[in-house]
């Protein structure tokens, strides 16, 4: 994982830079649109994440993204170009291919998001946030996000231990790797629910969500949070602006239509990309700053 510089900011700010991309990721079909936000989207990945962003593109959402474009136009036929006819004469058209490739690229997108959100949007921050208005879903929230990784390093350690004594999946026959696989879930689901009883014993005893409790938090809403906000806050005007005069219009039933050029199209979706790459910017800026600093030592 590269270090994040957009993740130092106030987590208000990310909090809503993250609602407003992956919101416009969900609403907004044009092409030019799922396009800027999925480039943005795998890119920013790929910085968090690493090698495991690729895998997860490559492994899962991949494979996901051509079954779901391949599996609309067997069931949706509307669309005046028709291409090709099924065995039981209902026709395949290019519209349907389409749309079903739109619909593939925006849940691929929103995944990449979510992904990106779960990397920056720590426990803490969560907790921050919403520890005040909602303990309680804050509290859940914040366990379900660090859920997966701890549960998968937590299975790595019963295998092992389970490995040391002969009783791994990797052990025995076919029906003995079951029992030892049955075996070792059993184990990680107990020690799940230990851990979330635990962890709400501990929240409780220290009086978390009691009114006027005061809580101790190193995030601050500097000048460098203001602008950054201000400049999220400006590219979503322009974007919500462009989308109620009709900039993202674009239909894909009966025929492929929509807005594609002109100078009010470029500047919403030089909008739209400026706020979906502004993580990026960020931290390719940072890496020049600190690239000068080194360069002058």
């Amino acid at each position: 994982m590269s270090r994040d510089t957009f993740g130092s900011f106030h987590p208000v700010v990310t909090l809503l830079y993250f609602t407003l991309v992956i919101g416009f990721s969900m609403f907004f079909l044009h092409p030019v649109s799922l396009a800027l936000s999925l480039i943005c989207a795998c890119v920013y990945a790929g910085y968090l994440n690493g090698k495991r962003a690729v895998r997860l593109g490559f492994w899962f959402l991949l494979p996901m993204a051509l079954f779901t474009a391949a599996l609309n136009p067997l069931f949706n036929h509307a669309g005046a170009t028709i291409l090709a006819y099924l065995p039981n004469g209902n026709p395949v058209t290019l519209e349907s291919i389409l749309f079903g490739l739109a619909a593939a690229v925006m849940l691929v997108t929103v995944i990449l998001w979510f992904s990106c959100f779960n990397a920056v949007m720590t426990s803490d921050k969560l907790i921050y946030l919403f520890g005040r208005v909602i303990p309680a879903l804050s509290l859940v929230l914040a366990m379900a996000l660090r859920f997966v990784p701890r549960f998968r390093a937590q299975i790595k350690v019963i295998s092992a231990a389970q490995k040391g004594i002969g009783r791994d999946v990797t052990n025995g026959n076919l029906l003995q790797k079951a029992r030892h696989g049955l075996r070792i879930l059993s184990m990680l689901i107990t020690w799940a629910l230990e851990n979330a009883i635990e962890t709400a014993d501990s929240m409780k005893a220290r009086g978390y969500g009691l009114p006027g409790r005061t809580v101790f938090s190193l995030f601050r809403f500097d000048r460098r949070s203001g602008w950054a906000m201000a400049y999220i806050l400006l590219c979503a005007v322009v974007v919500m602006v462009g989308a109620a005069t009709g900039a993202y219009q674009f239909r894909y039933f009966p025929t492929i239509r929509g807005q594609w050029s002109g100078f009010g199209a470029i500047v919403v979706f030089g909008a739209q990309f400026a706020l979906a790459g502004f993580p990026l910017f960020v931290n390719w800026k940072e890496e020049l700053v600190w690239r000068r600093i080194e360069s002058n030592i």
